[in-house]
């Protein structure tokens, strides 16, 4: 386990080249402190998906290392892999949920690598697991939703559900791919809001993916900007610049890249 000091997430010369020749990384060379909340942007194709993929294991580095709380995954195979996956959350942009379960139940999902099997396979989870799982509920606002169908939630909703599954995890890490990409203003703001106070309160590193340039201005305390899978800009989110973004994006910003714009369409 990483100390406060140290890094919980380096990426050593990280490349990723998939099958088809792409490559995803490039050399990437990065450190994000323990209990940091950073945005990662860049256009599509850029490597921001493909950079969280690398961190917990659901691509395969081709080159170099990532090292996530003292641990490669690139040599982490099997049970090992499986364990450190267990403490890294994710949340994904389409949600990710069994929309025929139960809230609570897609909850309690995040507590599958901590209980034997059998008792997943057949729901009989240990009220210390339920006790959790409630506890991410409350931290989300909806914990009065527990026992409703996740088929019956907002999208919005939905994407509280899967960040409570990740909070149930009891993770180091958070990773979040686009969580916002599929929501309308109000509600990105609300889940964004969601995320920097589980970081700020409970210390969680925090890695967000963005298209929205003004959401991670708000929320990113740190911003990264990939740009064919290579380092382009690290700097505080508060200070960046329009030609900051420009830089990272290879052109001016448009109304496209800027959530804010879509109020008023």
């Amino acid at each position: 386990m990483a100390t406060p000091r140290q890094p919980a997430i380096r990426c050593v010369e990280t490349s990723v080249v998939y099958p088809n020749g792409v490559r995803g990384l490039d050399r990437l060379d990065l450190e994000i402190m323990r209990g940091q909340m950073v945005a990662v942007v860049g256009l599509s194709g850029a490597g921001k998906s493909t950079l969280l993929r690398a961190i917990n294991g659901l691509v395969k580095v081709t080159g170099g290392d990532v090292v996530v709380e003292g641990q490669s995954v690139r040599r982490a195979e099997g049970r090992a892999l499986r364990q450190l996956r267990a403490h890294v959350g994710m949340i994904f942009q389409d949600y990710r949920l069994v929309k025929r379960l139960t809230v609570l139940q897609n909850v309690l999902v995040g507590r599958v690598a901590s209980v034997p099997t059998w008792r997943a396979l057949i729901g009989a989870w240990p009220a210390a697991d339920v006790d959790l799982a409630f506890d991410a509920l409350e931290r989300v606002g909806l914990a009065d939703r527990a026992y409703v169908k996740a088929s019956q939630l907002s999208g919005g909703q939905q994407q509280r559900v899967g960040i409570a599954r990740a909070l149930a995890q009891q993770p180091s890490v958070i990773l979040a791919d686009e969580p916002v990409a599929s929501l309308d203003p109000v509600t990105s703001h609300q889940v964004m809001e969601d995320l920097r106070r589980i970081n700020q309160e409970l210390g969680i590193t925090t890695l967000v993916n963005l298209h929205f340039l003004d959401l991670a201005k708000a929320y990113g305390g740190r911003i990264i900007g990939l740009r064919q899978g290579r380092l382009v800009f690290d700097g505080d989110g508060h200070s960046v610049t329009e030609r900051d973004f420009n830089h990272i994006y290879g052109r001016a910003m448009t109304a496209d890249d800027v959530l804010e714009a879509r109020v008023t369409l």
